[in-house]
């Protein structure tokens, strides 16, 4: 097969890479170091540890300082503040570049998939080494043997891709949980959204890869796994054998020792009762969907092309409450939409109050060039948009800490994630709600699951205490 063929050049060049790494390393009796930035989504985070894999086996060394020998940036493009973020780092880069000559810097992710953000990097910041985009990142080795080999800045950006090339080295930045991509790509065309033009059409990886690939983490260490894709409920349309999401998931539910299963983004057009179903069904699949809204007005759900209205979203907040009354539901919202009007804002208000979400991530609407919405004319003040975005914030805030009140006193299963950040007493974890718990523990805890009652409410956040069952 075509992935098969592709994966084992790539492993020779990595080889081939690492024998030149550790002569050098022999010469100078200096270990070459790496970092990786990384900027987005749970898609970035996860190429992100396929990156720092590949580097591993040629034989860098990662370090926690963008004073390293390779540092990549690994780029989002949804809003604005993505692409200005990077630009400011490459800036301050030119800096350190010019006291370490040897540094090799590379840029990769979905920002390098729009011809003008690479035309100005090329343009105006000549410290950049390799550029290449979100379809290629399996060709790391190969791009930089190639910088190395002409001295040259070399640019490798795909249009778009068929082949998922599996089985290269991943570096999980946790031992005991890690994201499994199961597709790639997106089709639905949101008019707001650059992502389907960067990320491509959809791609389903196969099943068996999938399950064979967790099985492996499981027997690793792994207590618990996020399935993602850009909407995993269109998993499976497009394979030889179509295979719903649902079914998948069932699946991954049946892995001995899995204990945690997660998955995200879920488009609400296409969240099927079969996959509700399952999540009923199955002891592992925690209790949290991220659900994206986006907006409460039929009118601007229609101008966004997001497939549904209102309503259908809220009945399926109440079959997913009436299937799991213990769900967490979470959500993205965008404020400022073009031409969203003050009656269009109360609407998405008034569904916000209704449905009482665990957590929202609130933006205020980016434009995107090359999207159907950059070309709506803007007519919203930036004074009216603030009021807005502050209003629709006090509301989230205010349900957040409801809903963490309602588990207020329970015990939770918690699996715990590292030493708290400010007190070394004290260790930090997850429930299965995704919310987030502190409480005394020591680091021996650290990737286990255990039960710990919910004392206190600090409205982002509980204290507990571990209890014995």
């Amino acid at each position: 097969m075509e992935y098969l063929d592709e994966t084992e050049k790539q492993l020779s060049i990595i080889e081939e890479l690492s024998r030149r790494l550790k002569a050098e390393e022999e010469k100078t009796g200096v270990k070459k170091t790496f970092h990786v930035v990384t900027f987005g989504c749970q898609m970035n985070a996860r190429d992100s540890e396929k990156l720092a894999g590949i580097l591993r086996r040629i034989g860098y060394v990662e370090t926690d300082t963008e004073d390293a020998d390779f540092v990549i940036y690994n780029t989002c493009t949804v809003r604005e503040n993505a692409d200005l973020r990077v630009y400011g780092r490459l800036g301050q880069m030119k800096r350190v570049k010019e006291k370490h000559p040897g540094m090799l810097i590379a840029l990769c992710g979905c920002m390098m998939q729009e011809p003008a953000a690479v035309e100005k990097i090329r343009k105006s910041y000549r410290n950049v080494d390799i550029i290449f985009g979100t379809h290629n990142i399996f060709k790391l080795a190969q791009l930089i043997q190639e910088r190395l080999d002409t001295g040259e800045i070399v640019v490798d950006i795909w249009p778009d891709r068929d082949m998922i090339v599996e089985n290269l080295p991943s570096e999980r930045k946790y031992p005991f949980k890690c994201g499994v991509n199961i597709m790639f790509g997106c089709n639905n065309f949101c008019s707001y959204c650059i992502v389907p033009y960067v990320r491509g059409r959809e791609r389903s990886r196969r099943p068996e890869d999938i399950l064979s690939e967790i099985r492996a983490d499981v027997a690793d260490g792994v207590v618990e796994v996020m399935l993602l894709g850009q909407n995993v409920n269109s998993y499976g349309k497009n394979l030889e054998t179509p295979v719903s999401f649902a079914q998948l998931l069932r699946q991954v539910s049946e892995i001995d020792g899995l204990q945690r299963i997660r998955f995200m983004t879920s488009h609400p057009k296409d969240l099927s009762d079969e996959l509700i179903a399952v999540m009923a069904d199955a002891d592992n699949i925690c209790r949290h969907i991220h659900l994206p809204v986006q907006s409460g007005s039929n009118r601007i759900l229609k101008a966004m092309n997001r497939h549904y209205t209102r309503e259908d979203y809220l009945r399926l907040v109440d079959k997913l409450r009436t299937a799991m009354p213990d769900i967490a539901i979470t959500t993205d919202i965008i404020v400022g939409y073009p031409e969203e009007t003050e009656q269009d804002f109360q609407d998405t208000l008034d569904l916000v109050k209704e449905v009482g979400y665990d957590g929202a991530f609130t933006f205020i609407y980016s434009k995107r060039t090359g999207t159907p919405a950059a070309k709506i004319p803007y007519n919203i003040s930036k004074e009216e948009i603030k009021d807005r975005f502050d209003r629709l914030l006090a509301q989230v805030q205010c349900d957040s800490k409801k809903a963490l009140e309602k588990r207020l006193g329970t015990v939770q299963s918690v699996l715990v994630e590292s030493p708290n950040d400010h007190d070394p007493s004290m260790v930090t974890g997850r429930l299965e709600s995704n919310a987030i718990v502190h409480f005394p523990g020591s680091a021996d805890l650290i990737g286990r699951i255990v039960q710990v009652k919910m004392t206190e409410n600090r409205s982002f956040y509980y204290i507990g205490e571990r209890v014995s069952v």
